[in-house]
């Protein structure tokens, strides 16, 4: 199926596409340096009450993310086509890199 055309129909399909575009483990450990910056951030920003601080929580995140796709693995990230199915991806491939489902 080409992907300007691909539809999923559950966040089940979108995962194996998803992590067809997070083949370059580079580009993996930055998503997973910046989602754990966020995590951090924004531990951080609730115990400090440093609300105006939530601006940062995107910067991290997808700064690390597209530097990862731009320089790395060289594509486009998913979140452009499928930002809430992205978002989720994010954070299920954080969790398979942490029980080592997914290689670091």
């Amino acid at each position: 199926m080409d992907n300007k055309t691909e539809s999923f129909a559950s966040f089940s399909e979108f995962y194996p596409y998803y992590l067809s575009e997070h083949a370059n483990q580079t580009c993996r450990r930055l998503h997973f340096v910046g989602s754990s910056l966020v995590i951090l951030t924004l531990a951080w920003i609730i115990l400090n009450s440093a609300w105006s601080a939530l601006i940062l929580l995107p910067l991290i995140g997808y700064g690390f993310a597209w530097v990862g796709h731009f320089f790395f693995e060289k594509n486009k990230p998913a979140t452009f086509k499928y930002p809430l199915y992205s978002f989720i991806g994010d954070w299920v491939m954080f969790k398979d890199i942490l029980i080592k489902r997914i290689p670091w």
